[in-house]
């Protein structure tokens, strides 16, 4: 075997670019000067918010860091549990069966005879009752982000408001 061959395997193409030296690791302070005026860089750690050459802090930096630390342990806070993510799976599960329960009661029904505006209107209305599911969980979970008791409650009120009645009872021209 030849020693090179076995060393090809170990290494990439590319790893011998003189663009790629390691430098400092990522570990110095991001240069703020080079954006944009009335731009920011999102998620700043607090080393980056306070003077790390002086060793002397300002009220200013206090409290930049202060809110970066409040805004880390939001965010942290704010991590759903195993239990929300199994909850909020079935409750997903519970949505796409209700629209197919909808789709199938939509499709059974007939729709009456009459002028076309009155037809127009009930097939309308049809097509969003097969959507009111899908839209309730998104816009519930879109508007909730941040409170996760407030999302169950609103979603578990919708599985009670949305329940595809037509295709439970059995109502239609197919039944």
């Amino acid at each position: 075997m030849n020693a090179t061959r076995d060393d090809d395997a170990l290494n990439w193409a590319g790893d011998d670019d003189p663009t790629l030296a390691p430098g400092d690791n990522g570990k110095a302070a991001p240069n703020t000067t080079a954006l944009p005026e009335g731009w920011t860089i999102p998620h700043q750690t607090v080393s980056a918010n306070l003077p790390a050459a002086t060793g002397q802090t300002t009220d200013a930096d206090a409290t930049a860091a202060e809110t970066a630390e409040s805004d880390d342990a939001a965010a942290d806070g704010a991590a759903p549990s195993s239990a929300a993510l199994v909850g909020m799976g079935i409750l997903a599960g519970m949505y796409l069966l209700y629209t197919i329960g909808w789709f199938i009661g939509v499709a059974r029904g007939a729709a009456p005879v009459g002028d076309p505006v009155a037809e127009f209107m009930f097939s309308l209305g049809a097509w969003l009752a097969v959507a009111a599911p899908l839209v309730w969980f998104g816009v519930t979970c879109w508007l909730t982000r941040s409170h996760q008791r407030v999302r169950l409650v609103w979603l578990l009120i919708g599985v009670v408001v949305l329940a595809p009645l037509p295709f439970i009872i059995g109502s239609g021209t197919g039944s």
